[in-house]
């Protein structure tokens, strides 16, 4: 029997390529945990909702499993899940965090709180090369945020394809693995039917970390047709 995990999901390019590679290296991915805000309505970061979230899981195939927390107890609540998931026999956690070494010091130490061994398939690989090998895998995704501080609202709501990538101002990582933008993946190989959904509108909203950083982001909002 495969070894049961679960993966961090925030539905996004990153997200999806890990539980590909994932399920390819023989793990039996059982449950999708996204976060969502205290409010329970948007996902955190992606503010993607949860009718769509399910929608997205529903395609996958695989159960999804949300919990809700602020910033201040957002840790405990992680951590909380992982002991349920250990008590399921669940023994491993997939992270799709590529590079930034703080991502993956918090990962292994809320796992290790629950006996559970993180694993990170996309670590130290070259971002370029993710990018294209998620879109040569012919998975598709909306750009659904963006950062403002580094690009204007006209990029959020966009397909995250070649063109989209060529628009890049120079000093955007192709991946948005500083935090330049965020995507939702809705079709691809895993899928068992493209996620239908369509942008209704682009908002602006402003966000308050626990650092005290104020950053503004556009998000698309994204609805079943």
């Amino acid at each position: 029997m495969s070894e049961l995990a679960f993966s961090s999901w925030s539905g996004g390019k990153d997200s999806c390529l890990a539980l590909q590679r994932a399920l390819r290296e023989g793990f039996n991915v059982r449950f999708l945990l996204t976060m969502f805000d205290e409010t329970e309505d948007r996902s955190r970061s992606h503010a993607v909702s949860r009718e769509v979230m399910q929608a997205q899981a529903d395609a996958l195939n695989i159960e999804l499993i949300v919990k809700n927390a602020s910033w201040k107890n957002y840790e405990a609540e992680f951590i909380e899940q992982l002991k349920i998931f250990k008590s399921q026999n669940v023994s491993h956690g997939i992270f799709g965090d590529i590079d930034l070494i703080q991502h993956r010091e918090w990962e292994e130490k809320v796992c290790s709180a629950a006996n559970i061994k993180a694993v990170l398939p996309l670590w130290l690989e070259n971002r370029r090369k993710l990018v294209d090998e998620f879109i040569n895998e012919g998975f598709k995704s909306i750009v659904v945020c963006v950062n403002e501080q580094y690009l204007d609202s006209s990029f959020c709501g966009r397909i995250f394809d070649e063109q989209f990538l060529a628009d890049l101002p120079r000093d955007v990582d192709a991946c948005g693995e500083n935090g330049e933008f965020h995507t939702f993946a809705f079709d691809g190989k895993l899928f068992t039917n493209p996620v239908p959904v369509e942008v209704s509108e682009i908002y602006q909203h402003q966000l308050t970390f626990p650092t005290g950083e104020i950053s503004k982001y556009s998000y698309a909002k994204l609805v079943i047709k």
